[in-house]
């Protein structure tokens, strides 16, 4: 990893959905020398859409679906949208790709969630092969031209998920791992990646974007209180699968204590968010500058102007 260059990104969640919020964060954050922006997609906005907005409201900074589900779209589609957005933006786009989670497979896309790691990585394998250019079995080749450059971004957290972006992407982008997990797993998603390379992908290491939950405001009680909430949100109404990665992590007792209605602890918001004043949040993001490759400052949904721009000037590179 380079240490000597801070790199930066701003990454929003699926429950933001203020088109116009978006558009103006994207503008900030390409203005202040951000390296990346991130939107996710969940139930709320399409996020291929919107990426097609920012790509003509920016100039410079790379635009990331983070994440695509691999079950919302074919691969074909998302091949087909990758390519798409590629183009538009000048080759600024990254794709992120995830497994996602049973609630929203089922509950959303009324599809059945089986095997997800065999999922993501069929998944990956095709859209990568008609980037290329390729014919899949049983399909037409990509009605415009290659984009075998467009970077893969996988979420992945479990040993199979791992193995697939160890073989296949070009950048790992995992939520709720503590850092010194992160760490861990870097290394063994490099080391998986020499011995099995697959044919065809740039030989080069894996990028590592990962960061806290990020909040920052002259009353840094305000600054908490937004940490807490969205820390409780993700662990009790965000599915099983955040509250069972970070109880696996040693902190079960804090996910219980949360998910019974109690407060969240202090580990849990020294972990995965920063929150502050200017000065408190910066030395908090370098802590995660010094663990993975792009640190990406997460913003809360919801969160009102005054608050998300303060975050994002404040976590600037």
């Amino acid at each position: 990893m380079d240490l000597t260059t801070t790199r930066r990104g701003v990454a929003f969640t699926p429950m933001e959905t203020r088109p116009d919020v978006l558009v103006r964060a994207a503008a900030l954050a390409d203005d202040l020398g951000y390296e990346s922006f991130s939107v996710a997609e969940g139930w709320g906005l399409d996020s291929a859409a919107l990426l097609a907005t920012l790509a003509g409201a920016t100039r410079r900074i790379t635009l990331i679906a983070g994440v695509l589900s691999v079950w919302g779209r074919t691969p074909a589609t998302i091949a087909m949208t990758a390519a798409t957005l590629h183009r538009l933006s000048g080759g600024r786009f990254v794709l992120g790709l995830g497994a996602s989670t049973r609630r929203l497979v089922e509950g959303f896309h009324d599809v059945r969630y089986e095997r997800p790691a065999v999922r993501l990585h069929e998944v990956t394998a095709r859209v990568r092969a008609l980037l290329r250019g390729e014919r899949i079995p049983g399909s037409l080749r990509l009605g415009q031209p290659p984009a075998p450059e467009v970077p893969i971004w996988l979420a992945a957290t479990g040993p199979r998920t791992l193995r697939t972006a160890a073989e296949l992407a070009d950048g790992w982008y995992p939520l709720y791992l503590r850092r010194d997990r992160i760490g861990d797993l870097a290394g063994r998603i490099a080391r998986h990646r020499i011995r099995s390379l697959t044919d065809g992908l740039p030989q080069r290491p894996i990028t590592v974007a990962a960061g806290p939950f990020t909040v920052v405001d002259p009353d840094a009680a305000a600054a908490r209180t937004v940490a807490t909430a969205c820390t409780a949100a993700y662990l009790t109404t965000m599915g099983e699968v955040y509250p069972r990665l970070v109880a696996g992590q040693g902190l079960a007792e804090d996910v219980e204590r949360v998910r019974a209605g109690g407060e969240v602890s202090e580990r849990l918001l020294d972990e995965f968010t920063a929150y502050g004043e200017e000065k408190t949040v910066r030395d908090q993001l370098e802590r995660w500058d010094a663990t993975v490759d792009v640190t990406m400052l997460g913003i809360p949904p919801g969160l009102p102007w005054p608050m998300i721009e303060a975050t994002i000037r404040a976590g600037r590179p």
